[in-house]
């Protein structure tokens, strides 16, 4: 056909007309309305209904997919409460052992502190006994020094008991006198 369509351009005297054949054009016509009856009987039906079940499908993956957004959006509002509830209780871990470390704290100062009174306490203690022994020393040397000054003043010896009896009276004045 294609030649000669070819053949008729080829010619050239201008009236190049493309009609059909009446009765070609008729049987075309009837062999259209029926395979468009034919389409209608049983290809559209069919064919909306692969178009409806597929519209269907693709509505229900969409469902689906925002159902599982729904879940995903619920699943990550837990992990964030998750999070949330495990900060807090880190806060709270971190809060307890500032509480204990304070509490540690303050019974060592305590104990330091009784420590150092004790400490203090004992060396008090033993000022006092180096003082009473002091005195004590002294005591024995004032009393052999005054002895001794009694002695040269009156010269003569004295015994031991009469010695010991003035050391302690005068002591005792020189305590009472202080």
């Amino acid at each position: 056909m294609l030649t000669t369509i070819l053949a008729v351009a080829a010619e050239g005297d201008g009236s190049f007309q493309l009609l059909p054949d009446w009765a070609e054009l008729i049987w075309g016509s009837v062999a259209f309305l029926l395979l468009l009856a034919f389409m209608y009987k049983f290809v559209f039906p069919r064919a909306n209904q692969v178009l409806d079940d597929r519209s269907a499908a693709i509505q229900g993956k969409m469902e689906e997919a925002e159902a599982k957004l729904v879940e995903a959006e619920e699943a990550r509002r837990n992990f964030d409460a998750q999070i949330a509830d495990a900060r807090g209780e880190a806060n709270a871990i971190i809060e307890e052992a500032k509480a204990t470390a304070e509490s540690l704290r303050r019974d060592i100062v305590a104990k330091a502190e009784a420590e150092a009174a004790a400490i203090v306490e004992r060396a008090q203690a033993d000022i006092n006994a180096e003082r009473d022994r002091a005195l004590q020393d002294l005591r024995t040397q004032v009393g052999a020094i005054s002895v001794e000054l009694a002695s040269r003043i009156v010269e003569r010896e004295l015994d031991t008991t009469t010695h010991q009896s003035l050391v302690d009276e005068y002591i005792q004045r020189l305590s009472s006198q202080n």
